[in-house]
């Protein structure tokens, strides 16, 4: 995943999460591979933190074991920490079709998608069924494969890295822990502007019923003891991810728990709402 600015590790513990047709208007056109078609116009990327490209990439989330489980849709897969501590990742629900959960985060979307840290692509193709516009990013070649495969439109590359669209996204997704990607949530944060259309919509998806704020070193293993090389992460509840967003500007617009885990809807804040930050995001649970 890519990297941003480092942070000593701040260590809490706390419970785990889990981390179609081609765009013809809005964000762009895609083919599968995730090359533009026509008619897209790339700005230049500030610089936040280091970047990491697909050759990062390689060295982590598309090394073993990583690879193996999504190649073959099974774990068990664990983040494990210095200290020991193993984050359980649901690589069965990620490899598997869109669940209950899932669609009630893409009925929230609004325009053109794009789906950060895509993984084995089950969010990228249930959108690209519904008929939406959509496009996963990953790092992982192997994940970007299988999302192609169930016929959703994907590109290897850094969420960092220049990406098509940039400024014309209607949503943006970080689900399955993706907030954690780099191990800095501002400098994500600030991405997530970059990429958005003027009042776009960022669902986050957040370790439910914690105030957790922790950035720590972490490799992929599994149960063999098989591991990747050591990179940055992030793990955030969602008082932690609202203390953020406000920090930068975004305005929580809804908050949701359903089936287990927990999700918050933002969007950046225009000056004539910058008055009215006292206004409390809609909460539910399903």
């Amino acid at each position: 995943m890519p990297a941003g600015r480092r942070h000593g590790p701040r260590r809490r513990r706390g419970r785990g999460f889990g981390p179609g047709r081609a765009l013809r208007e809005g964000a762009g056109a895609f083919r599968r591979d995730g090359s533009a078609v026509s008619g897209l116009r790339e700005g230049t990327v500030a610089r936040i933190g280091r970047q990491a490209g697909p050759a990062e990439g390689d060295r982590t989330w598309s090394a073993d074991p990583y690879s193996h489980a999504l190649r073959t849709g099974q774990g068990p897969l664990f983040l494990r920490r210095a200290d020991g501590w193993l984050l359980p990742l649901d690589v069965e629900r990620w490899c598997a079709e869109a669940d209950g959960v899932d669609l009630e985060v893409l009925r929230r979307c609004e325009g053109a998608v794009l789906d950060v840290g895509c993984g084995p692509g089950r969010l990228v193709a249930a959108l690209g069924r519904q008929g939406r516009r959509v496009l996963g990013v990953d790092v992982s070649a192997v994940a970007v494969d299988r999302t192609r495969r169930l016929g959703g439109p994907a590109l290897r590359r850094s969420v960092f890295e220049r990406l098509p669209g940039e400024g014309r996204w209607g949503t943006v997704l970080l689900i399955d822990g993706n907030v954690g990607i780099g191990g800095d949530v501002a400098a994500l944060l600030d991405r997530m502007a970059q990429l958005l259309a003027p009042g776009g919509l960022l669902v986050v998806e957040t370790v439910p019923e914690l105030d957790l704020d922790e950035r720590v070193r972490v490799h992929v293993t599994d149960a063999r003891g098989a591991t990747g090389v050591t990179f940055p992460w992030a793990r955030l509840g969602t008082p932690a991810l609202l203390r953020y967003a406000e920090r930068a500007g975004w305005c929580a617009v809804e908050q949701w728990t359903a089936g287990g885990r927990s999700f918050t809807a933002l969007r950046l804040q225009s000056p004539s709402d910058a008055s009215h930050t006292g206004r409390s995001p809609a909460t539910q649970s399903v």
